[in-house]
């Protein structure tokens, strides 16, 4: 996969060169390329004048970042325990199953989807909960993925 190293520089442009800027940089690049590509890291350590172990470390420290390339839609399967007895388990097996992922932490062949099992998420009255691309969808049953699918592959 080819990193748009223009976009890295756009978003290092916007912030003065120091390391306590580190996180705002690289959570622009993490939401602009859905992961953090190693080039834009290695841009970013030399940037900042920071080590290159210093932006990993970062990198790895915080769950909102990834290292590996994800899809354009992130979904995110709450696996509290209020989700877990009001079905979260089935819940994420269809998602599983319709997006042909033998696990959660997967992305699709096509790039279209990454799943993502996640820690609770604070929205247990409205378990269980998917949060697609941000946004919050409560009471989900597991017959609901499929027109959750739908609408974000129809999304431009």
């Amino acid at each position: 996969m080819t990193v748009d190293m223009r976009r890295v520089e756009e978003i290092l442009e916007r912030y003065p060169h120091r390391r306590d800027q580190l996180i705002q940089i690289l959570q622009d690049i993490n939401s602009s390329f859905n992961y953090l590509p190693p080039e834009a890291l290695r841009r970013v350590s030399e940037a900042l004048e920071a080590p290159l172990s210093r932006v990993y470390g970062v990198a790895r420290f915080y769950a909102a970042f990834s290292l590996e390339p994800r899809g354009r839609n992130i979904l995110q399967v709450c696996e509290g325990t209020a989700c877990h007895v009001r079905g979260a388990l089935q819940v994420g097996d269809e998602l599983k199953r319709l997006l042909d992922l033998p696990e959660a932490g997967g992305t699709t062949a096509d790039m279209e989807f990454t799943l993502l099992g996640v820690n609770c998420v604070g929205a247990c009255a409205l378990g269980p909960v998917i949060i697609a691309n941000g946004e919050y969808h409560g009471h989900v049953r597991a017959n609901d993925v499929g027109k959750l699918v739908r609408s974000l592959r129809k999304r431009d």
